[in-house]
C-alpha cells in the first residue's frame, strides 16, 4: 500500500483529500503545516507528498526546498496543491523540484487521483 503525506492547513480540504485517497487504497497522513511534515516524515516514510504552499509556520516553498536537497527525500514525488496560480509561482516550484502542480480552486478529486496514480507509476 502506497503512503501519501498531505500537508494542507485547510481542514475541510485536507479531510476531502484523506477520504478520496483512502477510498483509492492509500495510507494517508494529514499534517497542517511544514513543521508537522518535518516532524512526521521519518516515521511515516511517504511514497508521495501532496504539498500546499501557503501554510502557517514553515511554508511549502521552504519545505519543497528542504525535501529536494535531502538525500533521503529528493526522489519522493511532490505534487504541489495551491491556490497560487501565477506562472511565476509555478515556475518557482518547478525549479525547486516539484513533480506536478494543481490549482486548488480548479481541482476535481478525479484529477487529484489521476495525477497521484501517474506520479506513483513513474516511481516504480
Amino acid at each position: 500500500m502506497f503512503k501519501i503525506l498531505v500537508a494542507e492547513d485547510d481542514k475541510l480540504l485536507a479531510n476531502a483529500y484523506k477520504v478520496k485517497l483512502a477510498r483509492e487504497g492509500y495510507d494517508v497522513l494529514i499534517v497542517g503545516d511544514g513543521d508537522e511534515l518535518v516532524a512526521n516524515i521519518e516515521k511515516f516514510n511517504p511514497d508521495l507528498i501532496v504539498l500546499d504552499l501557503i501554510m502557517p509556520k514553515t511554508d511549502g516553498f521552504m519545505i519543497l526546498d528542504y525535501l529536494k536537497k535531502s538525500e533521503k527525500w529528493k526522489t519522493v514525488p511532490v505534487l504541489v496543491s495551491s491556490n497560487l496560480s501565477q506562472s511565476e509561482d509555478i515556475v518557482r516550484v518547478t525549479k525547486l523540484g516539484a513533480d506536478d502542480y494543481i490549482v486548488k480552486s480548479d481541482l476535481s478529486m478525479k484529477v487529484l487521483g489521476d495525477k497521484i496514480k501517474l506520479l506513483l507509476s513513474r516511481k516504480n
